[in-house]
């Protein structure tokens, strides 16, 4: 591919991915329209170019050079109501108890898949697709800011493969990844709460007096404002895939896929505003007492293997059936630590322990005619968040269930587009999430707030794809 070109779809595809999460965990959850229309069941069926993702073995099946262009519009609707959240103090948090517009009104990500068949035994193939994605944006007053007032991740995956027919039964698949991720978290500083909790104590006397003594007015405490902190950081990793593909009789395969984990270093940098009061050296102070200070940020993340068992049957020249059980080993994203290099805050821990997950999908598809062959299926796919204290505002994640139609239209003997339509109805999300830390303790960075309530969100998929063969 051009190099230009490359560097111009990559920019596409991470400008377009900013979505809530609405697959296991933050993983985008559609990286084919052909593939979506079935609710994701169709991996043994590899009937066009996106096999490189699913299985790459299915590769073996495509002919000549095909191209399967698609982007996918993501529609959620979520809501937020709070049913308790508490300052580190234990007071109210206070703010708007109700949010419904923190999620995008719509967003698109795009796809990407090449293959080409160089000889009987040998196809070779590329993928560009977008693996996860996410972009919340709570009111900065909302209850909750003190755990987070926005967060955004944002990743693009490049995935050359290539597949191998041992002979008429055996075939096997193989890629490699190189996964761009980027993020950012926002979230408030309780400043209100600090200074209420040092009323009365000696800090607030040697507060007041350093105030006194810069020229600045103490008198503006009370009505001080939240601080608020920014975190961004990016990284390259890279991981390997492999599939396998055995062909039972003409009409019955059965498949196998296993996807690694990456490992990503986030570096970037964390900006600290507080701008609390009207008066600036009383801000200073407070910055200073604070302990934070703009600095560099590192976020060690690794994303989750996956294993998948997918089988294919055609049972007349019309109808297909087909279905798909994957694993997720999303245990490997525990606690996330978001290091400060350089200063003397300690780390800030957003608690996940997240357990292990299954999604299951059947399909089917159905030959209306030479033009069109119409396409459904259903999905559940279990939520890695293991309790209500570990579901934390960045990923109010719940268990699903997903609809999927779709339908293929045969344009020439060349080309052909791909129609999803999708509906995800999530489970109501209960959340009662405690940092451990808070601002007046030594060796942690985090607001001790406790953010308690429930989110519900339902969410519409619509896909559409560009299919190329010569």
């Amino acid at each position: 591919m051009n190099p230009k070109i490359l560097t111009l779809t990559i920019a596409a595809a991470l400008g377009a991915v900013s979505m809530s999460s609405h697959a296991s965990g933050y993983r985008f959850g559609s990286q084919s329209v052909s593939a979506q229309s079935t609710a994701d069941a169709n991996a043994a069926e590899a009937g066009d170019a996106s096999t490189i993702f699913a299985n790459p073995a299915g590769l073996t099946r495509l002919d000549g050079t095909q191209i399967v262009g698609g982007v996918t519009a993501v529609i959620p609707h979520s809501t937020f109501t709070d049913t308790g959240s508490k300052r580190f103090t234990g007071t109210s948090s206070g703010g708007l108890t109700s949010q419904d517009s923190y999620t995008p009104g719509m967003v698109a990500a795009p796809s990407l898949y090449v293959s080409k068949k160089l000889n009987d035994q040998w196809t070779a193939g590329f993928g560009l697709f977008v693996p996860y994605g996410t972009k919340l944006d709570y009111d900065n007053n909302w209850s909750g800011r003190y755990a987070m007032t926005n967060v955004k991740l944002e990743s693009v995956n490049l995935n050359p493969s290539a597949g191998f027919k041992l002979n008429e039964q055996h075939s096997f698949g193989f890629g490699v990844s190189a996964q761009f991720m980027k993020a950012n978290l926002g979230q408030g500083v309780d400043v209100p709460g600090s200074i209420a909790a040092l009323t009365g104590t000696p800090a607030a006397t040697a507060l007041l007096r350093s105030i006194v003594a810069a020229g600045g007015n103490p008198a503006v405490l009370a009505s001080v404002k939240d601080g608020h902190g920014s975190m961004d950081g990016n990284d390259w990793g890279y991981g390997w895939n492999i599939g396998y593909l055995f062909q039972l009789d003409q009409d019955t395969r059965l498949g196998l896929s296993y996807r690694s984990s990456v490992s990503h270093k986030l570096k970037g940098s964390a900006v600290w505003d507080f701008n609390v009061t009207p008066d600036q050296v009383v801000n200073k102070i407070i910055a200073a007492n604070s302990t934070k200070s703009n600095s560099a940020v590192l976020l060690n993340v690794h994303t989750p293997e996956t294993f998948s068992v997918n089988g294919f049957r055609q049972i007349d020249s019309k109808w297909a059936v087909m279905g798909d059980a994957t694993w997720t080993r999303t245990s490997r994203l525990q606690n996330l630590n978001i290091q400060f290099p350089g200063t003397v805050q300690g780390d800030e821990v957003i608690l996940q322990n997240w357990k292990n997950t299954w999604r299951f999908s059947v399909g089917t598809s159905y030959k209306l005619d030479e033009k069109f062959t119409l396409r459904g299926g259903i999905a559940y796919d279990q939520s890695p968040v293991a309790s209500t204290t570990l579901r934390h505002p960045a990923l109010p994640d719940e268990d699903r269930m997903q609809l999927s139609l779709g339908t293929n239209w045969k344009l020439n003997n060349n080309a052909s587009i791909d129609l999803a339509y999708s509906y995800l109805h999530f489970r109501d999300a209960d959340g009662s999430f405690k940092n451990s830390c808070s601002p007046l303790i030594s060796g942690c960075t985090g607001n001790g707030e406790l953010t308690q309530g429930t989110w519900k969100t339902r969410l519409h998929m619509i896909g559409v794809a560009y299919n190329y063969q010569f």
